[in-house]
């Protein structure tokens, strides 16, 4: 059984709403699953999954959170991931999303394989959660 970790930092509950959602679908598909808020999780949380999928919103510049996500995946500029397999998901406001792809350059950097990415603005609607539990379910096909 695949192992898959859901590690998100949710100020309004909209991530974690998505985070819950991509977890059921990678359950449904018989996966071992954990999801964690970042400030809970912990560096083996990563190196033990055989996926893993971080959420966060953007903040302000466009970026990933600061005191909690950023520092936990800036632990993994030196511990080697040798390309652990990654899914980035999130939402954003006023901005318009721009922080994925900021954010998809970094893990690449850090040596993950970043297999997908999710970003809505706002809100999730029903349709942006169904599409993160069809997102879970397509997880161990990567």
């Amino acid at each position: 059984m695949k192992k898959v970790s859901v590690i998100y930092y949710s100020s309004t509950g909209h991530v974690e709403a998505m985070a819950n959602h991509l977890a059921k679908g990678a359950e449904l598909q018989g996966a071992i699953v954990k999801v964690l808020r970042v400030q809970d999780a912990k560096v083996n949380d990563v190196l033990d999954a055989d996926i893993v999928a971080f959420g966060c919103p953007s903040m302000d510049g466009n970026t990933i959170e600061s005191d909690e996500m950023q520092p936990f995946i800036t632990e993994f500029k030196i511990i080697p991931v040798e390309k652990k397999k990654c899914f980035l998901f999130g939402s954003y406001g006023w901005d318009k999303g721009e922080f994925m792809d900021k954010w998809i350059k970094t893990m690449i950097s850090y040596d993950f394989d970043v297999i997908d990415k999710f970003v809505i603005h706002e809100a999730p609607a029903k349709q942006d959660l169904d599409k993160c539990f069809e997102y879970g379910k397509k997880l161990l096909t990567y």
